[in-house]
């Protein structure tokens, strides 16, 4: 029955910055559809590790700095998610921060740091769990992109170009990963409620512009994005490689 190629029953995701908001969306999907979760995160992801072990699966946190943890330090990160959890299938690069500043004005360390956790962390944390898929012959990894991997937005120049970026791996992992079994694709949320969005749902005149523009009528919730994680985590995307699969509520096509 196609219904039962979206189930995650007896596999394994690592989902990073999974203690809230976004993160925590997904790790609740992927645990409702039967996944067991490792959460890396820089603080503890105590609620959602309830939410998961509430839903009688697995759950493993694993505490990482993405801002400054190196390549090994990301291998070993993977590494403890299949000790711990006995394997990995699903890998979810969601952590990303956010600096926002002219582009005159942002600053050398806003541009490192920005780039350090949205895009150096990503790539890493593909290579690592990237040898293990490809040695068992499957895998899924899916990077969180945004609405920003295709237009430039205001005064996020660091965000902007490592969204981009995450775009242009992806489809550069697939390339090279589709032929072993290992399926790269990418979500583009559009605009969610998050932290990340707080300052501007915060300014009236901004969230009306941004608001009337998306068809939806509203700005999307995380819970919106977790069908489409779990699609992508599952044997029903076994064919799609180097996606971008946009939940924006319509922004894209307006």
């Amino acid at each position: 029955m196609v219904l039962d190629t979206f189930r995650l029953d007896g596999r394994v995701a690592l989902v990073t910055g999974g203690n809230r908001g976004i993160g925590q969306a997904i790790a609740t999907a992927l645990a409702q559809a039967g996944a067991d979760v490792a959460l890396l995160s820089r603080t503890d992801p105590a609620e959602t590790i309830a939410v998961v072990e509430k839903l009688g699966r697995r759950a493993l946190a694993i505490p990482v700095d993405l801002s400054t943890a190196g390549p090994d330090e990301l291998a070993d990160a993977v590494e403890a998610a299949v000790a711990g959890l006995g394997r990995l299938d699903i890998l979810v690069n969601n952590a990303g921060i956010i600096r926002r500043a002219a582009a005159v004005a942002h600053s050398a360390e806003d541009w490192d740091a920005v780039l350090r956790v949205d895009l150096d962390a990503v790539f890493h944390l593909c290579q690592a769990a990237g040898r293990i898929m490809l040695g068992q012959g499957h895998g899924k990894i899916i990077n969180v992109a945004s609405m920003l991997s295709y237009q430039g937005g205001i005064r996020v120049p660091s965000y902007t170009a490592a969204k981009h970026a995450v775009v242009g791996l992806t489809r550069a992992l697939a390339n090279e990963w589709a032929g072993e079994g290992v399926n790269v694709n990418a979500i583009a949320p559009g605009y969610i409620a998050t932290d990340n969005t707080a300052a501007l749902r915060a300014d009236p005149e901004r969230e009306q512009v941004i608001r009337e523009r998306i068809p939806a009528g509203r700005w999307g919730t995380p819970g919106d994005l977790m069908g489409v994680v779990v699609f992508l985590g599952s044997d029903a995307a076994r064919y799609v490689h180097g996606a971008v699969l946009a939940v924006d509520g319509g922004w894209l096509a307006r």
